[in-house]
């Protein structure tokens, strides 16, 4: 049975900052309008999810705030920006504190997203003590958690996450189940992304702005280039 007693904790990074490793291949307008189509994308996706009580997104970044409220998120300003993992704490603690029985931890570059995802994630998930885990598609980083208590893990992301998140979880006595889905498993942060992103057909605001902007053209003759390079 899906707990619609759920809320999404989303950290958003301003803007302008955003996709730093992708700084080789876009300029920083370019980043930041990729940013904002993916950000789009996926509280369009949770919009439509019927199983959330809400969503939560964390951030400073006007724009950004600005857009998570045109989707009927609540926004919840930093005190500063202090990275993935802390925005995700923080989210955490202030739900934990207001009493909510759990909360789904999300990136805000998961563009291809799909409220059947979020349904995968809530039906895999446990009564409390309990944790649900997705894992991007390299099994090393983590894309998705849910955590019921709200606080009831230490987040920590990065690269090489999934793992600790999996033996933190067992060391609390919980075996968290494995969501693994093509649209929660392939985050944007870098080239190669960008083009198994474009490989994969979708109807998302992200395809669009790639296609339209001439990136997707621009990356696909780079990738033929370097194919053909002896």
């Amino acid at each position: 049975m899906v707990d619609s007693s759920l809320w999404v904790v989303m950290p958003v990074k301003n803007l302008e900052d955003a996709k730093q490793r992708l700084a080789g291949v876009l300029s920083g307008g370019e980043r930041r309008a990729l940013f904002r189509a993916m950000l789009e994308d996926v509280l369009s996706a949770l919009s439509l999810s019927t199983g959330l009580a809400g969503v939560v997104a964390v951030t400073r970044d006007d724009e950004a705030a600005a857009l998570a409220a045109r989707y009927g998120a609540r926004v919840l300003e930093e005190s500063a920006n202090r990275g993935h993992t802390a925005a995700s704490r923080f989210g955490a603690a202030v739900l934990a504190d207001e009493g909510v029985a759990g909360m789904v931890q999300l990136p805000a570059d998961v563009p291809l997203v799909t409220p059947e995802d979020i349904e995968a994630l809530l039906q895999a998930h446990g009564p409390a003590p309990a944790v649900t885990l997705a894992p991007s598609r390299d099994q090393r980083g983590t894309n998705a958690v849910v955590c019921s208590p709200p606080d009831v893990l230490p987040l920590g992301f990065g690269d090489d996450s999934f793992f600790p998140h999996l033996a933190r979880a067992r060391s609390l006595g919980i075996e968290p189940p494995v969501v693994r889905r093509p649209g929660l498993a392939l985050d944007i942060d870098t080239r190669e992304d960008l083009l198994t992103f474009l490989a994969t057909p979708s109807s998302t605001r992200t395809r669009d702005y790639l296609l339209a902007s001439g990136i997707a053209e621009r990356l696909r003759r780079s990738a033929s280039a370097q194919s053909a390079a002896p």
